[in-house]
């Protein structure tokens, strides 16, 4: 079986349910995608990992650092730098903070100093609807500097997310559509 095949049968194991649910967003749905529930497992992170970093390694530019917005993007940007140092090509992780710390340095991005200023990066969301939160963090990433390189998710919903960052100037890639999950 391969990863990607692997990762869909832990992912509607452990993360996918029917049900009522009222999301990030505010959007209800009919089904929820908690895809923490498979990124924080030992083999879930692992193949989240890899294959992100597939998609990373065929960016148009090269990526020097891998981030996204703290808690849903926290074990998938630590599982691609451990997997990119095994494999020869070390990416540092960073996670962006939903506020401004408010000691100390009072940033908005941990994991500055393992990065180059002004460097390409990748941005990882675990699930993506409207698209607003992925927004929120390139924003904050490039007043920081950073040029946005590339942005990917695990599960794309297929309710506007594409849309709303190809508006901003961004394509979204995923592991997976709803459609794709779910077939």
């Amino acid at each position: 079986m391969d990863n990607k095949q692997r990762l869909k049968e832990i992912l509607l194991e452990k993360s996918y349910r029917k049900g009522e649910f009222t999301l990030t967003s505010g959007k209800k749905s009919d089904f929820y995608v908690d895809v923490k529930q498979t990124s924080l497992s030992a083999e879930g992170a692992y193949l989240c990992g890899k294959l992100i970093l597939e998609l990373m390694l065929k960016a148009d530019e090269p990526i020097a650092a891998v981030g996204g917005m703290t808690l849903g993007a926290d074990p998938l940007v630590t599982a691609v730098s451990i997997v990119s140092h095994l494999e020869g090509y070390p990416v540092p992780a960073f996670i962006v903070r939903k506020e401004a710390k408010g000691h100390g340095t009072g940033n908005y991005i941990e994991g500055l100093s393992n990065m180059t200023p002004g460097c390409r990066v990748t941005l990882l969301e675990d699930v993506v609807t409207t698209g607003g939160t992925l927004v929120k963090v390139i924003e904050r990433v490039e007043a920081q500097g950073f040029k946005v390189g590339q942005v990917i998710t695990v599960v794309e919903r297929q309710e506007g997310g594409v849309d709303v960052l190809a508006n901003a100037g961004y394509k979204l890639e995923a592991l997976f559509t709803r459609e794709q999950l779910l077939s």
